[in-house]
């Protein structure tokens, strides 16, 4: 084990990804990151906004057409863990261009993890996954929940997960994996649901309430989702892998009318009710007591405060943020 740790954070400009770095530096930690965009605003940045960037090298690499550029990257900083965020993220989408999710989240990532596997200043991979490969589940799961994934982007990173653990019982491969609830926070992107709902009130704009809101989702906010993954990163036990979740449960639709509540916006006005997605999963929640037996972990933030902080970041931000992208634009 080495003695100083390194991160390389792959995805860095994604909500969790720059929420992650902001993480470490607070901790710290030396960090690089890259992603296959430009840095986008400050706004976007938690790293940025709380003035952590100092330190942080930034390189602009695509998993689908840089990795060599990344090896070299890797050889050249030899961290000792790499956490990957990088993915094709967006479910309902998924249907529209599937060999795109399965060129990121499968051929291009299992190529990334080839490459590390040879590595010997590696001593953590954490690969960031999802619960969307259990499917609609009822009651609360825990990692045993066997995979029955309902769309294409389910069923991409489902394969991944599934090469990984391979890689970790033949070359036994340092990989532990997290698999989180439905995270929120400041910095995230505005087509998400809880800042496009406070955007929208905030400029006059509808919100399209998916099936009428009534899928039940657990939201964590993305501090609480920092601490579990650095934990996991530091403490996990390889090949394993860890649910972050609240235990607290809730419709879309209430979610909405709880930030409408909070805001004084009429629900009945800003909301319209459309047609639901295809195979999207009605509910799941994840059991985290392994993470909090286990590494110590527990959650801090109510969805109330966090959502309080989110629009409170909304607010502050809102001159630049209106001009942002509020709704998803696929990029191959």
């Amino acid at each position: 084990m080495n003695h100083k740790s390194k991160a390389l954070v792959i995805g860095s400009n994604s909500f969790s990804g720059a929420s992650f770095v902001k993480y470490l530096l607070s901790m710290g930690e030396q960090v690089i990151g890259c992603s296959r965009s430009p840095e986008p605003i400050d706004a976007l940045l938690p790293y940025r906004l709380n003035n952590l960037a100092d330190g942080f090298s930034f390189f602009q690499y695509d998993l689908n057409n840089d990795l060599n550029h990344i090896e070299r990257l890797l050889d050249k900083e030899k961290p000792t863990h790499v956490y990957n965020f990088a993915a094709q993220s967006m479910v309902g989408q998924s249907w529209d261009f599937p060999e795109d999710w399965f060129m990121t989240n499968v051929v291009s990532s299992i190529k990334l993890h080839n490459i590390l596997r040879q590595k010997d200043y590696l001593d953590r991979f954490i690969h960031v996954t999802t619960p969307e490969v259990y499917g609609s589940c009822t009651g609360f799961v825990n990692e045993s929940q066997a995979f029955n994934p309902s769309t294409p982007y389910a069923v991409s990173r489902a394969c991944a997960d599934m090469s990984l653990k391979t890689f970790f019982d033949v070359h036994n491969f340092p990989v532990v994996s997290t698999r989180a609830a439905n995270v929120f926070g400041e910095g995230q992107q505005l087509y998400r649901i809880i800042p496009k709902t406070i955007l929208s009130i905030l400029t006059g704009q509808k919100v399209m309430l998916h099936g009428g809101g009534y899928s039940e989702r657990s939201f964590i906010h993305i501090d609480d989702v920092s601490d579990a993954t650095y934990k996991i990163g530091k403490n996990g036990v390889n090949g394993e892998t860890y649910h972050i979740s609240t235990g607290r449960i809730i419709s879309i639709r209430d979610l909405v009318k709880m930030i409408c509540t909070m805001m004084s916006a009429d629900f009945e006005q800003l909301c319209v009710d459309t047609g639901d997605r295809a195979g999207k999963d009605a509910t799941y929640s994840l059991d985290s007591t392994k993470l909090k037996t286990n590494l110590a972990w527990q959650d801090k933030i109510s969805l109330e405060l966090g959502i309080e902080r989110t629009i409170a970041w909304m607010k502050a931000n809102i001159e630049s943020l209106k001009h942002q992208q509020s709704s998803y634009i696929h990029k191959a």
